[in-house]
């Protein structure tokens, strides 16, 4: 099973200002919607409640810091799956990620929420594809395979 971590980023790796923050800024989301329908999408108690609106036509599993990341994706009987965030779910869930979609926007935060929270190995990325974002220009989606 393909486990895709996908994201809106700052070009100084922050995802989020803090963790209660509606995410407003991101430019993606019609990307985003195309690539997650119909998919199991994975995030952490606080991404479910940052949400506008309920993610329809995908299965939003909510996880929280005590999971087995193994034991839910065992569960799920799908060809693949989108990892969601935050930072911590994005960690946990890191050893078991095939590829990572990421769109960086124009924006630096300085502080906040990163990509990854208290990331213990290094990945190796290999680039697949870039991805134009429909309707802004200059704005991209890179993805990346996970050498494992």
């Amino acid at each position: 099973m393909d486990v895709i971590l996908i994201a809106a980023t700052t070009v100084d790796g922050y995802i989020a200002r803090h963790s209660n923050e509606v995410i407003d800024w991101t430019l993606d989301l019609h990307l985003f919607k195309e690539q997650t329908m119909g998919c199991p999408v994975i995030m952490g108690s606080n991404t479910k409640k940052t949400l506008k609106v309920d993610l329809s036509g995908r299965e939003e599993v909510v996880v929280h810091r005590h999971d087995n990341p193994k034991k839910i994706l065992n569960n799920i009987k799908t060809k693949k799956c989108f990892v969601i965030g935050g930072g911590r779910v994005n960690t946990m869930f890191s050893p078991y990620l095939t590829h990572i979609y990421l769109t960086f926007h124009p924006l630096v935060f300085t502080k906040g929420i990163k990509l990854f929270t208290g990331l213990k190995n290094e990945m190796k990325l290999i680039p697949i594809n870039v991805v134009p974002v429909l309707n802004r220009k200059n704005l991209f989606q890179f993805q990346y395979k996970i050498q494992k």
